[in-house]
């Protein structure tokens, strides 16, 4: 058993501008929403540099200037995806239930820190009028996995936090590969914090919304997965070595904005909030259009 219930990295208030991880004091707080309302956020700092390798309590304090991703880009290689993986979204957008999980990728790049930094569509895609939204519960993996069972696959996994799968939808639909359309710079926010996988009783009972503008768009368990978590893993590590820091999304629930009626996308100004229980907290993103 970890040390910890959950980590969160930052750049703190009172000392050198660089990032270092640690737990909150308070177990309740929000984090995500707390920094975004400028709240004091006290954080008992770890001594490790990396989530993947947090280290022990130092008994030092402090509070949080600005909110990071639990990873930085260097730490996780190729964000994996898993696309139609909630049984309601399959019936919102008219397609039938797959038997094999579906994958795309994003890279490095696209991996962003939570409020306050920007979310941004980029401007070759703002004239589309095509951006959209998925609320995703990310995975991040601890220890390197390669041709795990799926009863041994939560073994690998060191904890879960909150995604967004910024997407453009016209790009996304003029082809037959989504990796285009999905891999912008910054169009994976993901935060704010990283609970471990110890700290869950069922995987099932965690719950994702997606708030938009102050109204709620997608709500559901992870019990309407198609494709359970310990499937995921065992699927993507089939030949295929999941290293340290690997991030998964795993698919979105019913509710984007592209299916909606009438249909809704990202504007200049939105602002788009993915919440995951069990300490993970909110995830807030501003939506900036690229001048």
């Amino acid at each position: 058993m970890v040390s910890y219930t959950r980590l969160i990295r930052f750049i703190p208030k009172s000392s050198s501008p660089e990032p270092i991880i640690g737990e909150p004091i308070d177990a309740n707080v929000d984090v995500g929403i707390a920094s975004y309302g400028s709240k004091p956020i006290e954080v008992e700092v770890f001594s490790g540099k990396s989530v993947l390798n947090p280290g022990q309590k130092t008994g030092r304090k402090e509070f949080v200037d600005k909110l990071l991703s639990p990873l930085d880009q260097r730490e996780i290689g190729t964000i994996r995806c898993i696309g139609l993986n909630y049984v309601n979204h399959a019936k919102e957008v008219n397609l039938p239930i797959p038997d094999t999980p579906t994958l795309f990728m994003k890279p490095a790049t696209a991996l962003a820190d939570p409020y306050p930094a920007p979310t941004i569509i980029p401007k070759a895609f703002v004239s589309d009028n095509a951006a959209d939204f998925e609320s995703e519960v990310a995975l991040i993996i601890g220890k390197a996995a390669k041709n795990v069972p799926e009863e041994e696959a939560l073994d690998y996994l060191l904890g879960i936090t909150a995604a967004n799968d910024i997407s453009s939808r016209e790009a996304q639909f003029a082809q037959s590969q989504w990796c285009y359309s999905k891999s912008f710079d910054g169009a994976c926010p993901v935060g704010p914090a990283i609970v471990p996988i110890g700290h869950i009783a069922k995987l099932e009972d965690i719950k994702i919304s997606g708030v938009l503008n102050g109204n709620t768009v997608q709500e559901s368990k992870l019990d309407d997965l198609i494709f359970s978590i310990p499937k995921i893993i065992s699927f993507l590590s089939q030949g295929t070595t999941l290293q340290p820091g690997t991030i998964i999304i795993t698919g979105t629930p019913a509710g984007v904005g592209w299916s909606a009626k009438p249909r809704i996308t990202l504007k200049d100004g939105d602002e788009f909030r993915v919440f995951v229980s069990h300490g993970v907290g909110t995830l807030i993103n501003k939506i900036v259009e690229e001048k």
